[in-house]
């Protein structure tokens, strides 16, 4: 079965949700390549951690400015903005990092649906910007204030809305309806994450695979049965689970830091086993992994004390080679190559996929600042945001529409 078409019916260079049509991290588009980095254009955006996500030639940006957090439609290709739509938010971050949103929008059936920082869910209409519905999320299902506030995306199959609340009375994970918001059921207590869940098919059906704050939860996305649960989480209060699982066949890759570790897990039988765990292979702050011809490419380590970005032998955990001292950043597999953010600095990078060698093909700067968020690949264009603007880059092997 095609994942992708399993997920979405696509627009071709369609980027419609956190992680890209499949939500692994990958992109198919014709003509990129490797090349000179050229700035197509850039805009004024406000705070947040939110990226940018791109359907049917338009592009949609999730921030905040002043007291209010706006979802806005610009074109795509000339960034004229087409709608925006306010909504007042008193979010207050205890760290005194950004206050903005940190969920990627994700659009979905002529829908545009997001997560504010203090867990407001919200149905736009995709042509009009016109909201059809939203959800206090927090106030409903009583949810405590995370470290960092609301971090998951929205994740929609068919008529149905799937978010880790991390609610009480079992509103831990909740399916809202596409159409009105309704309830249709919750599942589990476990508090949510800063990950953001997926859905695979497994044993035949639609399943939906989130990474709370206590582990990996597999429920059946019809029903909301839970299949498994497993705990896989640090023993400090202060722990991260934010990259999301990836789902290969029936095999399951979990990471985390703060001490966690990794591991590929075995779907089969009551108890899923791991094909191997370890702290030492490939451990994820926040930016999620990616797999190809059997292998996992990613950051390994904690953000703030430097970060290596690595390929590691899917079966085995085997670090296969680590390219020290590249800092923080996100990867993303395009036609078969890397396209990274590095240094957590507007730093882009083309890498080969290569699991004997490390080897670069072409980088280059394309904005500064801070930069966090992850990118949108569609249509021959990277969308990339820092803390105060976006900006649309392409390749020099791809004509500048």
């Amino acid at each position: 079965m095609d994942r992708r078409r399993f997920l979405f019916t696509l627009t071709a260079g369609d980027w419609p949700q956190f992680l890209g049509p499949a939500r692994d991290g990958s992109a198919q588009e014709a003509g990129w390549g490797p090349g000179e980095f050229r700035v197509a254009w850039k805009k004024a955006v406000g705070a947040g951690f939110a990226g940018p996500v791109v359907s049917q030639g338009k592009l949609i940006i999730f921030h905040r400015i002043g007291g209010e957090e706006i979802v806005e439609a610009w074109d795509a290709r000339s960034a004229a903005r087409l709608w925006a739509i306010p909504s007042p938010t008193r979010y207050r971050d205890d760290f005194g990092f950004d206050e903005g949103p940190r969920a990627a929008a994700t659009v979905s059936g002529g829908r545009v649906f997001t997560q504010g920082a203090a867990g407001m869910l919200e149905a736009l209409d995709f042509a009009t910007g016109k909201r059809l519905w939203s959800v206090a999320t927090m106030e409903k299902y009583g949810v405590a204030k995370n470290f960092f506030g609301a971090a998951g995306s929205p994740v929609v199959h068919e008529n149905l809305v799937l978010l880790n609340v991390g609610g009480r009375e079992r509103a831990g994970i909740v399916a809202f309806d596409a159409a009105t918001g309704r309830e249709v059921w919750r599942a589990t207590n476990d508090e949510a994450s800063y990950s953001t869940g997926t859905i695979a098919p497994w044993n035949g059906k639609p399943h939906a695979f989130f990474l709370t704050r206590a582990g990996l939860v597999a429920v059946e996305v019809g029903t909301g049965k839970v299949v498994q649960q497993v705990r896989w989480r640090s023993r400090s209060s202060a722990s991260v689970n934010a990259a999301t699982p990836l789902v290969v066949g029936d095999e399951i890759f979990l990471s985390a830091s703060y001490g966690t570790g990794a591991t590929v897990l075995k779907m089969a039988g009551p108890v899923w086993k791991p094909l191997w765990a370890s702290d030492d292979s490939l451990s994820n702050h926040y930016s999620t992994s990616v797999v190809n011809g059997g292998y996992l490419y990613g950051f390994h380590g904690r953000q703030e004390e430097g970060q290596a970005f690595r390929c590691v032998e899917w079966k085995t955990g085997k670090v296969m080679w680590s390219e020290e001292g590249f800092g923080a950043g996100t990867v993303t597999l395009v036609n078969g190559k890397f396209l990274l953010t590095a240094r957590e600095d507007g730093e882009l990078v083309w890498a080969s996929a290569n699991p004997r060698k490390w080897e670069v093909l072409s980088r280059g700067r394309t904005l500064g600042g801070t930069v966090r968020s992850y990118p949108a690949v569609a249509n021959g264009r990277v969308y990339l945001r820092n803390e105060r603007e976006l900006t649309a880059v392409v390749s020099s092997s791809f004509a500048l529409p």
